[in-house]
């Protein structure tokens, strides 16, 4: 009899291990997901909302491929995992045996214990369901005349966008004291905190949520601003805050849990023939200086590519490389490569230029002693991720770097090109250090 594989979650990381199973096996799969019938691309869920694209178009396969493929598919909601017997359990009582399970089953928003934070009309921005109820909550700038966003990152700034491209007003609650600057240098935040003003959102810094206030038929009607007491209607309140790895359900199946579901480099858990990759998994080994959980979409990949080889027989640890990803902000495209610290290490020197259009600006961060190029981050210039990976897998200095810049930029041959201006403004650095 084949072996049955069950994976938990049709997100990017558990689609991918299916699909690389499928090509090295035959081996018997099935894909259960209570989110959609089908693999969707969360990162274009935005898109949707604000017409650039329909539902559909965010599948990456068709329909039939999944039949022709011979991955079976089930919309249902997993309740309990019991391993001794290698069983799920279903939400309406029905239960599915498996021989290798593999869990991906993502994040899901932040609540931090807000009075009225279960109200209609507060929500978060990360499923399908986030999205349907967004449509309702928000389809217009009359049925919602104020949306209030609690939490800086990067679907706080998206969320915002949707909002605004049907000319709904936008305030935007950060508790940091400038944009993402946990993550950013403050060269670049500044930067991103005017871009968001730039585009009419009302942007407040150092501000917290107290709570959120109801009208008789529960619904938000306002929030509460913790610091100064003010109150400040709205119709729709946008939770987003981080995320965490949506494990509540595993709390008492005996499959060890930290934050997210522990794994070791194999993608192993502490129960034989159970697995965690993507969103919800917790490296417990560590891998150089990367976080033990990874919320980014390259990584959910990786390690399903990692794992399908694992479960058709040929073990592997996985090794997701130099550090890398992308976003956006507004308009201003970002990319990462290596590492650029928000607030500099102490080997660390890094280098800023910024254009006088105030949205264009790069980091590169360089060790002091060595002299060694760290990493380097790109607003409004579009970069080559394998010019960079290569060089910081040689090793390469940033003189060379800086010198060799245009090598690695991707922008399409009719874009003004500004390495020139850059290595200037590094020399004169040089020379005044």
């Amino acid at each position: 009899m084949e072996e049955h594989i069950v994976i938990i979650g049709n997100g990017i990381s558990g689609v991918t291990t299916a699909r690389h199973i499928r090509k090295l096996s035959d081996k018997k799969i099935t894909i259960i997901s209570a989110e959609t019938d089908h693999f969707f691309s969360r990162t274009a869920l935005m898109y949707i909302y604000m017409g650039h694209m329909k539902y559909d178009m965010t599948k990456p396969y068709e329909d039939y491929f999944w039949k022709k493929n011979r991955i079976d598919l089930k919309r249902a909601f997993v309740e309990t995992v019991d391993h001794a017997n290698k069983q799920l359990q279903f939400a309406d009582g029905s239960t599915m045996a498996y021989d290798k399970l593999v869990l991906a089953v993502g994040s899901k928003p932040n609540k931090f214990g807000w009075p009225g934070q279960d109200l209609e009309g507060v929500q978060g921005m990360y499923s399908k369901q986030d999205l349907d109820a967004l449509e309702k909550n928000a389809p217009d700038n009359k049925a919602c005349n104020r949306a209030v966003i609690v939490g800086g990152g990067l679907i706080g700034i998206e969320m915002a966008e949707m909002l605004r491209s049907r000319n709904i007003p936008v305030t935007f609650l950060v508790r940091e004291d400038s944009f993402w600057n946990g993550v950013l240098p403050a060269g670049e935040s500044g930067m991103i905190n005017r871009h968001i003003k730039n585009h009419h959102i009302d942007l407040r810094l150092g501000t917290n949520l107290k709570e959120i206030l109801s009208d008789e038929n529960g619904r938000a009607r306002a929030v509460v601003i913790q610091e100064t007491g003010e109150e400040l209607p709205c119709n729709v309140v946008g939770l987003t805050a981080g995320v965490s790895p949506n494990v509540d359900f595993l709390r008492d199946s005996g499959i060890e849990l930290g934050r997210g579901i522990k794994v070791n480099r194999k993608l192993e858990t502490n129960i034989p023939d159970i697995y965690a990759i993507g969103d919800c998994a917790e490296q417990h080994e560590g891998i150089g200086m990367r976080r033990p959980i990874e919320a980014v979409w390259y990584t959910g990949r990786m390690m399903g590519e990692t794992l399908a080889q694992t479960i058709c027989g040929n073990p592997l640890e996985y090794k997701p490389g130099h550090w890398f990803n992308s976003a956006k902000f507004l308009d201003i495209e970002y990319q990462t490569y290596g590492w650029v610290f928000g607030r500099p290490q102490e080997y660390e020197q890094q280098f800023h230029w910024i254009h006088e259009d105030d949205t264009k600006c790069i980091t590169v961060s360089t060790h002091k002693d060595s002299g060694k190029f760290l990493g380097i981050n790109t607003f409004g210039i579009r970069m080559r991720h394998e010019v960079f990976d290569k060089w910081l897998t040689e090793e390469r200095s940033t003189d060379y770097v800086i010198e060799h810049l245009k090598e690695a930029n991707f922008d399409p041959e009719f874009y003004k090109y500004f390495e020139q201006n850059i290595i200037t403004a590094y020399q004169n650095q040089l020379q005044t250090t």
